[in-house]
């Protein structure tokens, strides 16, 4: 099944996942020593982030290092940077308000 990024950035445990693996790669030994939560827990995220495309699982010799990949989460960056821009243009028309009025005074 493939996922949705968005469904892989929803959960905190996950986002904390991405923030962990973005500063090195680490084998899910290694994600999982990070977590207050179950070993088995940290797989199922690994695996949603895994079918997402957010997350590579390289193996190499007996260990498996998992990779953060964030060209995915340009899904996220351009359906962000849409309401970014309308929000932007309404606080420059309410500035322009504030600012006719501010003269009319």
């Amino acid at each position: 099944m493939r996922r949705d990024v968005f469904q892989a950035i929803a959960d905190p445990n996950r986002r904390a996942i991405l923030g962990l693996l973005a500063q090195q790669r680490l084998t899910l030994n290694g994600v999982a020593e990070n977590f207050r939560i179950s070993r088995p827990a940290v797989s199922r995220h690994i695996k949603i982030l895994k079918e997402c495309g957010l997350v590579v699982v390289i193996p190499e010799g007996r260990e498996r290092y998992c990779e953060v990949r964030f060209d995915r989460l340009n899904e996220v960056t351009d359906w962000v940077e849409q309401y970014r821009q309308l929000w932007e243009q309404r606080f420059d028309r309410l500035d322009d308000i504030l600012e006719k009025m501010k003269k009319e005074k």
